[in-house]
């Protein structure tokens, strides 16, 4: 089964059009030009700007450095402070929000499904473990170092740095490298609407 490995400090990064960010895509699947069934991407935000709408579309977000950001829709009914990292917070992308930094740039990693297509899971791990694979699944380490098991042998993650399949895997094995240093990786699972 084919691996993907990504170094994100490597991928091109897009500005966003207010000029209050940038955001590098990680992969993506679905139809081709801007729409998609699913995407994966890390953003640097670096001062208070809009969250652009994406309607149909469910949105999992992770803080992963800097101090974090309030989101808020202007009908209150999302409001929410992002500043825990790697505390996964999952939104209906349908609604507008603004952004407010906590203090300072912050980077946040992104997941976003289409609904009534795919649904995603995102969690994270700090000891070694056997984690459940689905339809698509991804890894990223978040901090530390990690040994994963793939059908290619043993693969080292450095932190931001990613693996990939975009095939239906029933699970993966992945341990930290130094048990004494903190360690965390996070998993993405991206399963049918309807199905574990």
């Amino acid at each position: 089964m084919n691996v993907e490995r990504f170094d994100l400090a490597a991928i091109a990064a897009q500005p966003w059009k207010n000029g209050a960010g940038l955001t590098r895509e990680i992969a993506r699947g679905g139809p081709h030009g801007t729409d998609f069934d699913w995407r994966i991407s890390l953003a640097e935000v670096e001062r208070d700007a809009p969250f652009s709408a994406f309607p149909g579309i469910d949105r999992c977000i992770v803080l992963l450095r800097g101090a974090g950001m309030k989101l808020r829709s202007a009908d209150g009914s999302i409001d929410h402070r992002l500043t825990d990292p790697l505390v996964p917070f999952h939104f209906s992308g349908d609604i507008p929000l603004d952004a407010t930094l906590a203090g300072g740039a912050s980077s946040d990693f992104n997941v976003m499904t289409r609904r009534s297509h795919l649904r995603s899971e995102v969690s994270c791990h700090r000891e070694a473990s056997t984690l459940p694979g689905a339809l698509i699944t991804l890894l990223l380490c978040a901090e530390g170092g990690w040994i994963v098991e793939t059908d290619d042998g043993p693969q080292r993650l450095e932190p931001l740095q990613a693996l990939l399949w975009r095939e239906p895997l029933a699970s993966v094995k992945a341990w930290p490298t130094v048990a004494a240093t903190p360690s965390s990786i996070l998993l993405v699972r991206l399963c049918h609407d309807q199905n574990p």
